[in-house]
């Protein structure tokens, strides 16, 4: 029988939030359980006699691993073909998020270097005490607290002064997908805002608009032509979810590509589209939600 000190135990009490940490610092959930069974094999070596807090000792090794991935997984974007999304992580619409950060923060994390990124969503978003982000990043406390606070002027444009209410985000969600799903270019015309901006990424694997596309006119042509070609119409919604925060849902496009549409929505319109299609962020999504659908997609 395991006991509280039991290494394995403790390490399997912070296993759930280690890997939410080691999400938000690389944005694929494949490389953020990488990280945290990496940071297993570690502290089953370690002398746990000397380690006075396992959920310290923990973090600190786990964002240390994720910094060293962040180095090759920048020189990786920079490669990427199109636009890079995170690996989508989601909710059902019942589910509340286990934290604020959205889809959209996340991207703005992107534009922040390693260390800024760290500070920021350790002390920010994880509560973790400033000595102790200190001793992760081995910098002194106002070294650290600059970082954060650096990093918190740059992303505060992407955290909505009003994030949308629950009920209305799954509302608008459920028409988008309708008007879509039916060619109905007015009806998603009357949802967008003048700037919004639509992201795509297929990782040059399936279909996806290289660059993000701006503004309601180009938007609403792109979704014209969309139309007329059938790319998004007769599509099956799989789940309805909030995905990093956003109402959307996962769905079967009629050529077989699965996705996820997250939806930003600010004062009652969409600011923001991010389409995830490839594949391989998508294969988790599938094997949750795909079901018999995996079944009708054409080989």
């Amino acid at each position: 029988m395991p006991t509280v000190d039991d290494p394995t135990l403790v390490f399997e009490q912070e296993r759930a939030r280690l890997v939410r940490l080691a999400y938000r610092m690389l944005g694929s959930l494949g490389e953020a359980e990488d990280a945290v069974q990496d940071a297993w094999l570690r502290w089953r070596n370690v002398d746990h006699a000397g380690v006075s807090s396992a959920g310290a000792f923990l973090s600190r090794t786990v964002t240390r691993l994720c910094l060293d991935v962040m180095k090759s997984a920048r020189v990786r974007r920079e490669t990427y073909f199109g636009t890079w999304l995170p690996e989508p992580v989601a909710v059902g619409p019942d589910e509340a998020p286990e934290d604020d950060l959205t889809l959209t923060l996340m991207l703005a994390l992107e534009r922040l270097s390693p260390l800024e990124r760290a500070a920021f969503l350790l002390h920010d978003i994880f509560a973790v005490p400033l000595a102790e982000i200190a001793a992760t990043l081995q910098r002194e406390p106002p070294a650290v607290r600059q970082l954060a606070a650096r990093a918190r002027k740059h992303v505060q444009s992407a955290r909505p002064r009003f994030p949308v209410e629950r009920e209305e985000g799954a509302r608008i969600a459920k028409a988008f997908f309708e008007a879509s799903a039916t060619g109905d270019v007015a009806a998603l015309r009357s949802m967008l805002a003048d700037a919004v901006i639509v992201h795509s990424d297929g990782g040059g694997k399936v279909h996806a608009f290289p660059r993000p596309i701006i503004g309601i006119d180009k938007v609403t042509r792109m979704f014209e032509g969309a139309a007329r070609k059938a790319w998004i119409q007769h599509a099956q919604k799989l789940q309805d979810l909030w995905i990093d925060g956003l109402p959307g849902y996962f769905s079967l496009e009629p050529d077989g590509t699965f996705q996820t549409v997250a939806l930003d929505i600010q004062g009652g319109l969409i600011v923001g589209i991010y389409f995830t299609r490839n594949p391989d962020k998508l294969e988790r999504m599938t094997r949750l939600f795909g079901g018999a659908a995996v079944a009708l997609t054409p080989h």
